[in-house]
């Protein structure tokens, strides 16, 4: 809703915009009654099927060094909301987005930061009657139990590197918690769309490439394989912010560069764009 105070586009800098938040890295709220919110956005025809509202959560525990909204790394730069809020402020959309095919995606930041407020969210969402998807790093997959994924229809992974070493100099983290949760997903059947985001000098080396493809193409339940080119947009977040951004002279990948990631993708049998 435009008069919403958290009505923001991603790409606005929010910060200190509830500083008594919690830490993102201990929180836990079982009752789930507030949540902190980033931004939201009406009309997206990329996050899942169909024309969809996505709700951008705040907190997060990667630190990509590409990440274009590190101003979601924190709960405390999100905007403090109801739970009773957000199903209002979603159910002004629901029947255009039912009568558009689409739904509900909630991003971020990371939305299992926010485990509790994102299932009701989602239950909301389903008896709407409108389709959820969730895009996560998969880093915090083992919180997400069945019953929580059985209010996500599609879930979008971004599996951001295959070698270990990329993977921990790329986002800080362990790469085995998203492949452990790219494989209970396979098991389960549950739809996904792998996101891959090709930064030159980082990501692209081949045998990364190659490393993903491989472990995807005989995943059935992958419906596509998304390369997403880097880009500079979120560079002046870092500025503001004083954080130390490394990527400040990689340029967005060449035409020919994505052309031959998508090439490694499609030979390993993926369905990639």
């Amino acid at each position: 809703m435009a008069d919403e105070p958290w009505a923001h586009s991603r790409f606005d800098l929010q910060q200190a915009q509830s500083p008594d938040a919690p830490d993102a890295a201990t929180f836990n709220d079982p009752r789930a009654e507030f949540g902190w919110i980033h931004s939201y956005e009406t009309g997206s025809t990329l996050d899942g099927p169909g024309i969809r509202i996505v709700v951008f959560m705040s907190g997060c525990l990667l630190r990509c060094l590409y990440c274009h909204n590190p101003d979601t790394w924190h709960l405390k730069d999100g905007t403090k909301i109801s739970f009773d809020r957000a199903k209002t402020a979603l159910d002004a959309y629901a029947a255009p987005l039912r009568a558009l095919n689409g739904g509900l995606t909630i991003s971020g930041g990371e939305p299992l930061v926010q485990l509790h407020f994102t299932k009701r969210l989602f239950a909301a969402a389903k008896a709407m009657g409108l389709h959820t998807a969730l895009d996560t790093s998969g880093f915090l997959g083992t919180r997400a139990d069945d019953e929580y994924l059985s209010q996500v229809d599609l879930v979008l992974l971004d599996i951001k590197s295959w070698d270990p070493a990329t993977y921990r100099r790329a986002v800080g983290q362990d790469i085995r918690p998203t492949i452990q949760f790219a494989e209970r997903l396979a098991s389960l059947g549950k739809p996904v769309w792998v996101r891959f985001v090709l930064v030159p000098g980082l990501t692209d080396d081949p045998a990364n490439v190659e490393g993903i493809a491989h472990f995807v193409a005989p995943m059935r339940n992958v419906e596509w394989v998304e390369v997403l080119p880097f880009h500079q947009m979120g560079a002046f977040k870092w500025k503001a912010m004083h954080l130390h951004y490394e990527l400040s002279d990689t340029p967005s990948p060449s035409p020919e560069l994505v052309a031959r990631v998508i090439g490694q993708f499609r030979e390993t049998g993926c369905r990639v764009r």
